[in-house]
């Protein structure tokens, strides 16, 4: 009886290997029709990611949004495209654009309660991302630092490393859980228990430089330079912790410009883009 079956759908079966049957697969990956199934990533350079985005490129200075719609699907869609090309996105946003702790603790806040309110505007902003993916077909999860079972899962590795392998990209919310740690360092920590290739830092520059290019019009832009260089000079693309986490577990970082439109696909591709952060510098 089985054997029968199993010659009864050889056909069928091997069909799906040929050539017709992979595009007919690729077609209904397109489509939505499967899930879990995307394009090869043989050409890539980093085929799973830590994306590190500001928050308050979420928000528009102009009409005075927290969350301004137009930006949200902007960032929404630049992520689908390196998640067609099979990248493993894991995404950890700041909270700059609802409160700062930091900023909170200068204006008679308690530094504690001032990181838990940034904390809780991540997940608020993870929330609205992961609502964004989805709307546009990317198939997305939201983990939490703290714990939030109503809205969202807590971080388990395990079932972390399960998203990536479901084809799903994964969203980090609530920083490190702790006070007086920055996003930087919970994407640095996250990037590191996930594995990741790299840790691509979003900013507003297209690099890193000597000082703020903005300000500074004799300010120079560093093409690479190692972990040590980026720690001693105290530069402020990221923290000390963030750097000194991804050096010790080997994590290289890219800085770019997030508003270049092609950027973020040329990183992944191993194109020069930005600066790079290194051992080999």
């Amino acid at each position: 009886m089985i054997l029968s079956h199993i010659v009864r759908f050889a056909p069928v079966f091997l069909s799906l290997f040929s050539e017709k049957g992979l595009g007919a697969l690729h077609f209904l990956c397109r489509n939505g029709k499967i899930s879990g199934v995307r394009k090869s990533s043989r050409k890539l350079r980093y085929r799973r990611i830590l994306l590190k985005l500001s928050g308050e490129v979420l928000g528009n200075k102009k009409t005075g949004e927290c969350i301004d719609p137009g930006n949200l699907a902007f960032m929404a869609e630049r992520v689908k495209r390196i998640h067609s090309l099979g990248v493993e996105v894991g995404i950890v946003l700041g909270g700059g654009n609802i409160f700062r702790g930091l900023a909170g603790a200068g204006r008679g806040v308690n530094r504690v309660t001032g990181d838990s309110m940034g904390m809780l505007a991540t997940i608020i902003n993870a929330l609205a991302m992961m609502n964004a993916l989805e709307s546009i077909g990317v198939p997305t999860r939201v983990m939490t630092a703290i714990d939030m079972p109503k809205l969202a899962e807590p971080f388990i590795q395990r079932r972390a490393l399960r998203h990536f392998e479901k084809g799903r990209v994964v969203i980090f919310g609530g920083g490190t859980g702790n006070p007086y740690f920055s996003t930087d360092t919970a994407a640095a920590l996250k990037a590191s228990e996930i594995g990741a290739d790299a840790l691509l830092k979003a900013t507003k520059v297209d690099g890193v430089y000597t000082a703020d290019p903005k300000k500074d019009p004799k300010a120079k832009k560093y093409g690479s330079l190692k972990y040590e260089t980026a720690i001693e000079k105290r530069l402020k693309v990221m923290d000390s912790a963030a750097f000194a986490l991804c050096m010790d577990n080997g994590i290289p970082i890219v800085v770019f410009d997030f508003f270049d439109e092609d950027a973020l696909e040329r990183v992944v591709n191993g194109e020069p883009v930005g600066t790079l952060v290194s051992e080999k510098g």
